[in-house]
């Protein structure tokens, strides 16, 4: 049986399909039409930037400040000063 290759889609283009859709004219079935894709690609694109931008607000320096222990431990240490 053979395998079908999966096409490989540049950040870029994944952000401006993502943004397309955000438009308050435009669809992400609509954006995804013309575009040759399927709708769900578009809302999975969205969904992996959204915790990427997550990840990235909520670490600095290697570590995850929106863990709930490390919160804790923040906490404490202002309260201590």
């Amino acid at each position: 049986m053979a395998r079908h290759k999966t096409q490989a889609y540049s950040e870029e283009f994944r952000r401006e399909a993502v943004r397309l859709s955000d438009l308050p004219d435009k669809t992400a079935t609509a954006v995804a039409q013309e575009l040759g894709i399927h709708p769900n690609q578009i809302y999975n694109w969205r969904a992996q930037f959204n915790r990427l931008s997550d990840k990235q607000f909520n670490s600095l320096n290697g570590v995850d400040y929106s863990k709930e222990e490390i919160k804790n431990q923040f906490a404490e240490t202002r309260a201590g000063l």
